[in-house]
């Protein structure tokens, strides 16, 4: 198998672990030396990078900022744009016709945001668990609070099982009937701190409490909730109060009762409604259509990473062959995996270029330490060697050349390597300035790391990928020949 090297890096890194081979010739603990050396600068590497990388957020888990201006907006769609204008480069450099109709869809999409920031009208979504009283809510604001507001006002239902729907909603009131319980917090935390949705919250149903009870259930609900919203955003109302009793007594000694309906108590929450849709509209339709140009974003996202993809597996699967080649040509185990991080290091700069994640060499070194690191710790490295030995006993010939095992090993991890990298870069935001800096996230690098691991680890995965090496490697194994005697 000839890979021709054109990489510095793999030339250094590679050419270094020969250089240590021939020391290790002269002197065998050299091995043992550069085995600790090397494992001990990996973990360090991985330890520095850790202490520089470990106090920052997860994108996926910082909290919503409000835009503070028009201005935040419209940069927002700006960048919604240069992703479509990205998309349709990339498109057309790869002759994709295939993501067209999607372009034409989303760029009428996008455009329609820069009219949104306009508007005038308010969304108004009630969304709620079953059985709180969402239909009746609806009704009663419609037939006596919304026909009174100066506003135009639009009231949506937000079914439990789609909260995805929020985004193009302007402000959420959200129904309980009682105390709120674990899976009404998490949505809640959800909808104000990660999706910044300006939200109310309703209790329903106060009549089937005590008068007496109603204020401390109440004040339990806003402690709950401290955290999460302000305590004004809380009322108590009764969209459907039960009917009362009413007893009266006749002039002839007997007793007339009856069940008489009353009215429903809004009052809270219409007071509270008005206030914040009066004095925050802007705001609001700021906030909601900044939402709609991240989500939609997101959407175009996916066709980058289809076709970003599509450019990052080639690259992926030439490191895999080359990291077999220099593993397979030396012979000390410790030098493979020198040699696999030089070339690892290479593949992140040049995965990290097609997605648009700009790595210095020194950056680059470090991720690839940290990803060796991630595989000592988690045995990766180990299981594979193991696993493969043992697909590998029944060929004789590669059994014996045990630099064989080595090689498909080095290719396997370097292929786990780059598609947790890529699946990774999937999910960054994505920064189309020249210059940015990057910040690694080890915890989830780790736990992608894990996931690809076990998406490939099984046993009829790993026979068609060893196979598919021990083809590239078959010049290697075949024995010399000795020259023919033949009669001149």
């Amino acid at each position: 198998m000839a890979v021709k090297l054109q990489r510095p890096i793999l030339v250094g890194g590679v050419g270094l672990s020969f250089l240590l081979w021939i020391l290790t010739s002269l002197q065998h603990t050299a091995g043992e030396f550069g085995q600790v050396a090397l494992l001990t600068t990996i973990l360090a590497g991985a330890g520095l990078w850790w202490f520089q990388s470990g106090s920052s957020q997860s994108p996926g888990e910082l909290e919503f900022v409000p835009p503070a201006s028009r201005e935040t907006v419209e940069a927002a769609i700006a960048q919604t744009e240069a992703q479509l204008d990205h998309l349709a480069q990339l498109a057309a450099d790869q002759g994709s016709q295939a993501i067209e109709p999607s372009l034409e869809l989303w760029r009428g999409q996008t455009a329609q945001l820069k009219v949104n920031l306009d508007r005038t009208a308010l969304r108004l979504g009630v969304m709620g668990s079953k059985a709180v009283g969402k239909s009746t809510v609806m009704q009663v604001l419609a037939a006596d609070w919304i026909p009174k507001q100066e506003l135009s006002l639009s009231l949506v239902e937000v079914p439990d099982s789609q909260p995805q729907l929020t985004t193009a909603i302007d402000v959420i009131l959200f129904l309980t009937s009682g105390d709120i319980t674990d899976s009404e917090f998490q949505a809640l935390s959800k909808l104000v701190k990660y999706q910044g949705q300006r939200t109310l919250l309703a209790w329903n149903k106060l009549d089937q409490y005590l008068e007496g009870d109603q204020p401390i259930v109440l004040q339990h609900i806003r402690d709950t909730l401290k955290d999460v919203l302000q305590p004004d955003d809380v009322v108590s109302i009764a969209a459907s109060p039960n009917p009362v009793k009413v007893r009266q007594h006749q002039t002839d000694g007997s007793v007339q009762e009856w069940m008489e309906a009353q009215a429903p108590e809004m009052t809270a929450l219409t007071g509270r409604l008005t206030q914040v849709l009066t004095e925050e509209q802007q705001a609001l339709i700021w906030s909601t259509t900044y939402r709609e140009a991240i989500a939609q974003q997101k959407v175009i996202r996916t066709g980058l990473n289809q076709l970003w993809r599509e450019q990052a597996m080639p690259v992926m699967e030439q490191y895999q062959w080359i990291a077999a080649a220099a593993a397979f040509a030396n012979p000390v185990p410790a030098l493979d995996v020198l040699a696999t991080t030089a070339i690892s290091s290479q593949m992140v700069i040049d995965l990290g270029a097609i997605y648009k994640q700009k790595f210095s060499l020194q950056q680059a070194q470090e991720v690839a330490k940290t990803l060796a690191s991630q595989m000592l710790k988690l045995g990766l490295v180990e299981l594979t060697t193991q696993t493969l030995t043992a697909l590998l006993k029944s060929n004789t010939v590669t059994f014996v050349a045990g630099s064989a095992v080595q090689a498909i090993s080095a290719a396997y991890l370097t292929r786990v390597a780059g598609l947790s990298l890529i699946e990774y870069f999937e999910r960054q935001e994505i920064e189309l300035q020249p210059g940015q800096g990057f910040s690694l996230d080890i915890n989830a690098l780790t736990q992608t790391l894990k996931a690809v691991f076990q998406q490939n680890q099984q046993t009829s995965a790993l026979q068609s990928f060893a196979q598919q090496a021990l083809n590239r490697l078959s010049p290697q194994l075949q024995p010399s020949q000795p020259p023919s005697n033949s009669p001149a």
